[in-house]
């Protein structure tokens, strides 16, 4: 194929990938650097703003509530994670995989029903079954079976706190995670469905036990999809803060806020922050950077220990 006509070929790929770059540039890149400049503001709800430099970023130091509001994000993120998204979705992946091909295919299709519901209708339907005798089911069922109806008013303000707050955690954890969960299920399933069964075979012949099995054999192979789906869940965690909005709207107070709907609450909320666009977008990016840091730690983390393990097989 001549020269040229190799070079005009190749420059109707670039018209062809045009398109997509475009719409990347536009509802991606330019929000991200748009709300990079709008933290050194001070840009509220009239449109008016002054250059502040680091003036948002001195006042979050300050901040009283920032504090108890990032411890909230790494309970809530690490609670969710290792209990659900990760863990969870790992242990029903391990008993789901190996078992008869329709009952594995049909508890995980039961399991993927929160992923697929769209969450405004998934937070209101746990909202109903939530709410307060006789009108929730949740306390409906415990009246009847003999118990005390549990009291719950999970979008609670700061007045009227009705649920005790470690309450509120356990089903803020527990709603959201099963979302989550979905997600790492169908990774994993796939990841041990690829592995040989020559290998767990192999380790059976030799008189390993399943536990042995799954953690000499099994985890060891599938450390990159582990990898992937705790990263990528962490960043969806931290960036998430629909559900909670939904869910309690971070009351009462700020026990359930996190710092994705502290942002927002800040930016867009009259009453949190009498919309400081530019404080919201501060806020944004210190969460892009923990989420950098996160997914860097991960990787090292996870590589190092490859490098280890390379090593004493050398050895």
């Amino acid at each position: 194929m001549p020269k040229s006509l190799r070079k005009l070929r190749r420059s109707y790929l670039y018209v062809f990938i045009l398109p997509a770059l475009i719409l990347i540039v536009l509802f991606f890149l330019f929000p991200v650097v748009l709300t990079f400049l709008i933290s050194f503001t001070n840009l509220d709800y009239r449109f008016k703003w002054e250059w502040i430099g680091l003036g948002n970023y001195y006042y979050m130091l300050k901040d009283r509530w920032a504090k108890l509001i990032m411890r909230n994000t790494i309970f809530y993120v690490i609670m969710t994670l290792s209990c659900f998204n990760v863990g969870m979705a790992l242990v029903i992946s391990l008993l789901t995989t190996h078992i008869h091909d329709k009952a594995g295919s049909a508890f995980r299709a039961i399991w993927l029903l929160p992923r697929i519901t769209p969450s405004t209708v998934y937070i209101v339907l746990w909202n109903w079954a939530l709410a307060p005798y006789p009108y929730g089911a949740f306390n409906w069922i415990l009246a009847q079976l003999g118990f005390e109806p549990f009291i719950t008013k999970l979008n609670t303000n700061p007045v009227s706190p009705y649920v005790p707050i470690p309450w509120i955690w356990v089903w803020v954890i527990l709603v959201n995670g099963f979302i989550g969960a979905s997600f790492g299920m169908i990774i994993f399933s796939s990841a041990i469905k690829a592995i040989p069964l020559d290998y767990i075979n192999a380790a059976k012949v030799d008189g390993a036990s399943t536990l042995q099995i799954i953690r000499y054999v099994i985890l060891p192979m599938i450390k990159w999809p582990i990898m992937f789906v705790t990263a990528y869940q962490t960043l969806s965690l931290l960036t998430s803060y629909e559900q909670i909005l939904l869910f309690t709207d971070g009351g009462p107070g700020y026990t359930t806020e996190v710092w994705a709907l502290y942002s927002f609450h800040k930016a867009f909320a009259e009453y949190a922050g009498a919309f400081k666009f530019g404080y919201g977008a501060a806020l944004s990016v210190i969460l892009v950077i923990i989420g950098l840091i996160a997914s860097v730690a991960y990787y090292r983390v996870f590589r190092f220990r490859e490098l280890m393990l390379e090593t004493k097989i050398e050895v």
